[in-house]
């Protein structure tokens, strides 16, 4: 419990090259927008003009807010350089990095959004749009606004979870989430991501790059 302390939301990396950094918000959201929907398949009844509505899957869940960055309290500061007063390089760099291909990944690194005990939501992060509203003489950019959706990330153990035999050679299915790769894949499922060729060779892949959220992969025994 916070017991009424100003808690400060934060963005910290969960994987990837820069694992474990923190992004702290000096600023917290004035409001949040979480979003789920779910998709419907329409059939038409024969002899209606109605149509019958199935359930076809889930979509991940959204969350979206406007974060504002700021570094005019080190205007004051005769020893502050440029780059303390960059807002660029203080804030909205991890920003641009979150939407980035981390070159140990080949995606986007996963981040989890925190903010006391309100909300912990771990997530990828979809879009980010910057404006920069105000500056320095030189033009150096002090402070920021940023528009930022995170999409739900579902962890590598919720995938196990929802990974079932397919027959009886053991051929498993895995469904592609946001952030899935077929070298995460075939770390998860095999222990070595070399074995993505394995999946790609079983799904008639030829770019590995090209798996969409809520495609079905086989992933056959070793």
């Amino acid at each position: 419990m916070t017991n009424g302390k100003l808690e400060k939301a934060q963005i910290t990396i969960l994987n990837g090259k820069k694992q474990g950094e923190t992004i702290e918000c000096k600023f917290n959201p004035s409001s949040y927008t979480l979003e789920k929907s779910v998709n419907y398949g329409e059939m038409k009844a024969t002899g209606s003009g109605a149509s019958i509505m199935q359930f076809v899957d889930g979509n991940a869940e959204t969350l979206s807010m406007e974060l504002f960055f700021d570094t005019t309290d080190k205007l004051g500061s005769d020893d502050a350089s440029t780059e303390e007063l960059d807002v660029r390089e203080q804030y909205t760099k991890y920003i641009d990095y979150l939407l980035a291909v981390d070159g140990e990944l080949h995606a986007p690194p996963v981040c989890r959004f925190v903010w006391g005990d309100g909300i912990d939501f771990t997530a990828l992060v979809q879009s980010a749009n910057k404006q920069f509203t105000k500056f320095l003489p030189s033009g150096v950019p002090i402070r920021a606004r940023v528009s930022i959706v995170f999409k739900e990330y579902k962890t590598a153990d919720y995938h196990k979870s929802e990974v079932s035999p397919e027959s009886t050679d053991k051929t498993k299915v895995w469904t592609v989430s946001e952030g899935d790769t077929l070298w995460l894949i075939a770390d998860e499922e095999y222990s070595d991501p070399s074995h993505w060729r394995t999946i790609a060779d079983q799904n008639g892949i030829d770019n590995p790059r090209a798996i969409e959220p809520g495609e079905k992969l086989e992933l056959p025994p070793l």
